[in-house]
Parts: structure tokens; C-alpha cells; sequence
């Protein structure tokens, strides 16, 4: 499915902040050193994160605005040191108790970063992909029914 039809949909259904204006999201690239894939830029456009389902902090998919998104190792663990993980690691949904799905963006396909889950209890060493991009990730939780789509079987 194209983005633009679950843009919509998370406008209709669920709970988007404003959008973020171009300079805000020049900012962000600034601060972290990379870019947003398209899909990415297509949402913070369309708005500056979002809560699915429920409003925050009661939602269990609280997608970032762009000033909290982090390396996941500095919100995870500690501190921001590489023996808590890679470095091109973000958070990207907070989905409470400390758990969050993160972007890698050090091994974008096709021009997109895969999408992670990270779990706070095997955080770094059992990171797994649940989604090849943020597109695909959006479909699959805005269809989830607000569960963890990536926890099923």
C-alpha cells in the first residue's frame, strides 16, 4: 500500500501532532548527521509524531516527534557508549516500559532504513527486524488492532 492512504488514515483514526515545517526537520539532520528515507520525511511532514489507538501517554504506540528521537543505546542503557550498541541505531516508537522500535540507519534498502524492535531486556545483542521500512511498519500497526504485530506466533 502507497504511504499517502495510511497518512490519511492516521489523520482520520488516530491521534497526529502538527506537521513539522521543513527548517525543523533541516534541524533534526543537523543534530543526528543523517537524512530521513522518503517515507519518513513524507510523515514528519505530515505530522511531527503521532499516537495509534490511544492518546499518549496511554498509547501503546507513541510515535516520536522528531526532537525526542534518539540513539537507542543513550535511551536504553546508561549512557551512549558503543559497548550498548551500534551508534546508527534510533528510537523511533516508544511503546512504553522502556521498549522501542528503532531505525538502523547504517543498512538502508532500497533508499529506506529497516525497522527493529528493541526490547529493553535482550537490548542490543537481540535486536531483530520486524519491518524493511517505515511504510511497512505503519500498515502492519495501524492494522494490529493496537497489539505488537510482531509479536504474534
Amino acid at each position: 500500500m502507497p504511504l499517502d492512504p495510511l497518512l490519511a488514515e492516521l489523520t482520520r483514526h488516530h491521534f497526529p501532532n502538527p506537521p513539522a515545517t521543513p527548517a525543523r526537520i533541516a534541524a533534526f539532520e543537523a543534530r543526528v548527521g543523517w537524512t530521513l528515507d522518503p517515507e519518513l520525511r513524507a510523515f514528519y511532514l505530515h505530522c511531527d509524531g503521532a499516537t495509534l489507538f490511544k492518546r499518549f501517554p496511554h498509547a501503546n504506540y507513541h510515535l516520536l516527534p522528531l526532537a525526542e528521537i534518539q540513539r537507542a543505546r543513550a535511551a536504553m542503557r546508561p549512557r551512549d557508549d558503543d559497548s550498548f550498541g551500534p551508534a546508527s541505531w534510533y528510537t523511533l516508537v516508544d511503546l512504553q516500559d522502556s521498549d522501542y522500535v528503532i531505525l538502523d540507519v547504517a543498512h538502508p534498502k532500497d533508499g529506506r532504513y529497516p525497522i527493529l524492535d528493541g526490547y529493553h531486556e535482550t537490548f542490543p545483542e537481540g535486536v531483530r527486524p520486524i519491518a524493511a521500512s517505515f511504510r511497512e511498519f505503519l500498515e502492519k500497526a495501524l492494522a494490529s488492532g493496537d497489539a505488537f504485530f510482531w509479536l504474534d506466533g
